[in-house]
């Protein structure tokens, strides 16, 4: 069953003005437009436009009341679909694995704190593994702990550019975290910060006038310019920084250190809003939960290598099965048949779907929730499309 959805997006501080307003086709109106969201999270309504006889008009209502219909098997949507514009960085954060996820909602509701409330980390039972597609060049990201060897010469760099005494204060940093190890130092620096460190290392990244590490000394001022001697610039140091080709993924499992920087992608992710922060933002910090879900192994850019099948798709593998990823590049003809639950979202230019005599025509930005069904629909794109299933 073929139903067209659409959804309010999410006005959240970090989010650009132009980017989902442009996507969609709609005049922007001025204020921050950060997320687009399609599922059937307890957190945002996906609304079905021109619903079958006796169905509600919500996806969330549907699935609540009518889930044979809306899902085939099961009671519960397991993903949520997404496209993300962020003009600023996102806060610093982790998301927990399932065990963490049910304790910490279980703690949380023994404690009696409110699911709305700021200071809630866990507002379900559930994991948050997530995976971002660039949409456009020059994505940019910070994913997991650099190899160690790499955050010394980095900080060595910056130990360099720096006046005496704040030399001092990064080659302390730079011993801690040699000697000690990643865990102790990010502890320290989340909890003990010493003092004018992180002025330290903005002050010394301004004095980079050479190419080497001039991406990570641009980050560490941009954060400053948007959180001021925020601690979780000190982080940032230690982390992987990548910029994203269009069509580039990367996946975030769970305790991955991240924070998306700039850029719009699609995102793919289990139905979850579990998030532990531990800087660069407005919004509730939790240290010590952090530091509890936080996976402190280095690790290297978790690319996602897209694959291309014998269908014709294109897909981006990942090893959970809350969700699958694929995209139907622009001039292809695919057969899909809906197995599982779909959202199809046309991303840069009409995409036709065809079930028997139904037709139906997505444009930019519109998008479609596909039922569980035997028979085939026949996906012609004349631009991206992205289909999320599970």
């Amino acid at each position: 069953m073929f139903n067209r959805i659409t959804a309010t997006p999410k006005a959240y501080a970090w989010g650009s003005t132009t980017a989902i307003p442009q996507l969609l086709g709609v005049a922007p109106d001025g204020s921050p437009q950060a997320e687009l969201w399609m599922g059937a999270h307890p957190d945002s309504t996906t609304y079905i436009l021109d619903p079958y006889a006796g169905q509600p008009a919500t996806l969330n209502e549907w699935i609540a009341t009518q889930p044979e219909a809306a899902l085939g098997k099961g009671t519960r949507l397991p993903f949520l679909f997404k496209i993300l514009a962020a003009a600023k960085p996102l806060s610093l954060q982790a998301h927990p694995s399932l065990d963490l996820a049910r304790e910490g909602y279980a703690e949380e509701n023994r404690r009696g704190v409110p699911r709305d409330a700021p200071d809630r980390n866990y507002k379900d039972e559930w994991h948050k593994p997530e995976l971002i597609v660039a949409l456009s060049d020059g994505f940019q990201a910070l994913c997991g702990f650099r190899a160690i060897d790499q955050s010394l010469k980095l900080l060595q760099h910056l130990a360099d550019l720096a006046d005496a005494r704040p030399s001092i204060l990064i080659e302390g940093f730079r011993d801690q975290l040699e000697e000690a190890g990643l865990e102790e130092t990010v502890r320290d620096v989340l909890t003990r910060q010493p003092a004018g460190l992180v002025r330290a290392l903005v002050d010394a990244s301004r004095s980079n006038t050479s190419q080497v590490w001039a991406a990570e000394t641009q980050l560490l001022l941009n954060l400053d310019e948007c959180y001021p001697g925020d601690r979780g610039i000190a982080i940032a140091a230690l982390l992987n920084f990548v910029t994203l080709k269009k069509n580039q993924a990367l996946f975030l499992p769970a305790g991955n250190i991240h924070a998306y920087v700039a850029g719009v992608g699609v995102e793919i992710m289990a139905a979850s809003d579990n998030v532990v922060r531990g800087g660069l933002t407005s919004k509730n910090i939790d240290v010590p939960e952090l530091l509890r879900v936080l996976d402190f192994r280095p690790t290297p850019v978790p690319y996602v290598q897209s694959v291309t099948r014998v269908d014709g798709f294109v897909e981006y593998p990942v090893p959970v099965f809350d969700f699958q990823l694929l995209r139907a590049d622009a001039d292809t003809t695919i057969n899909f048949i809906s197995r599982e639950s779909a959202v199809v979202f046309a991303t840069t230019g009409p995409t036709t779907v065809t079930q028997g005599t139904d037709v139906w025509v997505l444009k930019q930005g519109e998008a479609a929730y596909i039922a569980p069904g035997p028979v085939p629909f026949l996906i012609e794109s004349e631009g991206d499309a992205f289909i999320a299933t599970s």
